[in-house]
C-alpha cells in the first residue's frame, strides 16, 4: 500500500508531479483563473475555477477517523485540467432547464439548439426540496440521470461541453492540494466554518456559498448538498486500479444503480463530509414515489443530493461528445 507522502516530499515533488503541499494551496488559489458562464437568455450566470491537471493521492489512509473499507487502498491518480463550478447547481439554474419557456431563449452564437431533441423533467410527485428553500439554494432531489440531462441541455444551449465530475476529479478538487481528511485539516471542530452538517444545519440545507471555500475557491465541497459524480459505484474501485498512477480513472456505468455520491450533506455526521468519503445511491431513494414506472427524473427521498458541473479544459470532439452521452444516458 502506498503511504501518504510527507509535507516536505510533496513540496519537493510539486513541480514534477503536480502535487501541491497544504501550505502552498492558498497561494495557488490566488493564481487560479475564475470564469463566468451564462445560460443564454435566462439571466442566470455561474462561476467556474480552472483547475490545472496534476497528480494526487486518492483514497484515505487506514488510520483516518471514520474511514470505510471502500475508501482504499490509497492510489496515485493523475487528472487532466478542467473547470469546476464554484457552487452547486442552484435551484434557479435548474428551473431554467425544467421550463419549456427556455426553448425560446436565444442560444449562444454558433450553436444549433433543437428543443425537440432535449428531454425535460416530468413534474415531481412532491417538492424535491421538501420545503427547505428555493432561490439561492442548491437544486436537489434529482436522479443522477436527471443531473446528466441538465449537463447535456446546458452543453447544447451554450455550445460548451459540461458534465458531472468523475470521482477522481471530484476528490482532486475537494482536496485542493491538501492531504488531510478535510480540505482545511483533520479537526472536526474546524468544520463549523466550512460546512453545513447535522451538528449545525438545523437539519435543512442552506443557500450556497455561506461557508468558507476550500483552498481552490470551491464552496460547499463539504456538506450542504451531497453531489452526484459520473461514476458507477464499486466498493473495489480503488483496489481495482491497475496502473500507478491511474490516469483519469472512471468507473463507466452499466446500470442505473448504484452510482457514487460525494461530499456529505446537511443531515450527515462530520465523518461523511471527509474528502475521501463515498456514498452509493440506492433505489430506496424512490421508495415513496407512487408512479409506475417510477420517475427517471426525481428521487422522492433524497433531498440531500444535488450536483455541480465541470467542463474539461480540452473539450472532446463532437463525435466523442455524442458517444459520451450515449454511454451515460443510454441513448
Amino acid at each position: 500500500m502506498l503511504r501518504l507522502p510527507t509535507k516536505a516530499v510533496c513540496a519537493g515533488l510539486g513541480v514534477l508531479l503536480g502535487i501541491w503541499a497544504a501550505d502552498s494551496a492558498a497561494q495557488e488559489a490566488a493564481t487560479l483563473e475564475v470564469v463566468t458562464d451564462t445560460i443564454p437568455g435566462a439571466g442566470v450566470t455561474f462561476s467556474l475555477v480552472h483547475l490545472p491537471g496534476g497528480m494526487f493521492v486518492m483514497g484515505t489512509p487506514d488510520d483516518e477517523s471514520g474511514r470505510d473499507e471502500d475508501e482504499g487502498p490509497v492510489r496515485q491518480v493523475q487528472v487532466g485540467a478542467f473547470y469546476m463550478a464554484t457552487h452547486e447547481v442552484t435551484y434557479e439554474a435548474f428551473a431554467v432547464f425544467k421550463s419549456r419557456d427556455s426553448d425560446s431563449f436565444a442560444s449562444a452564437p454558433g450553436t444549433q439548439f433543437d428543443p425537440d431533441l432535449v428531454a425535460r423533467p416530468s413534474p415531481p410527485y412532491e417538492d424535491p426540496a421538501h420545503g427547505m428553500g428555493t432561490t439561492g439554494h442548491p437544486a436537489v432531489g434529482m436522479t443522477q440521470w436527471s443531473a446528466l440531462q441538465y449537463a447535456r441541455w446546458l452543453s447544447e444551449k451554450t455550445g460548451q461541453f459540461y458534465r458531472l465530475p468523475t470521482e477522481a476529479e471530484w476528490e482532486y478538487a475537494c482536496r485542493a492540494g491538501t492531504q488531510t481528511a478535510f480540505s482545511f485539516g483533520d479537526e472536526v471542530a474546524d468544520l463549523e466554518a466550512h460546512a453545513w452538517h447535522y451538528g449545525n444545519s438545523g437539519e435543512v440545507y442552506h443557500a450556497v456559498g455561506e461557508k468558507a471555500p476550500n483552498p481552490w475557491g470551491l464552496f460547499d465541497m463539504h456538506g450542504n448538498a451531497a453531489e452526484w459524480t459520473l461514476d458507477q459505484y464499486a466498493a473495489s474501485f480503488l483496489k481495482d486500479l491497475e496502473a500507478e498512477p491511474a490516469v483519469d480513472p472512471w468507473s463507466e456505468p452499466t446500470r442505473l444503480h448504484p452510482r457514487t455520491v460525494r461530499g456529505g450533506a446537511y443531515d450527515d455526521d462530520p465523518e461523511a463530509l471527509r474528502c475521501g468519503a463515498r456514498l452509493e445511491s440506492t433505489l430506496r431513494w424512490k421508495r415513496r414515489d407512487p408512479q409506475i414506472p417510477r420517475s427517471m427524473w426525481w428521487n422522492t427521498d433524497s433531498p440531500f443530493v444535488g450536483f455541480r458541473i465541470i467542463r474539461p479544459a480540452a473539450p472532446p470532439s463532437a463525435e466523442e461528445q455524442e458517444m459520451f452521452w450515449l454511454t451515460v444516458l443510454g441513448g
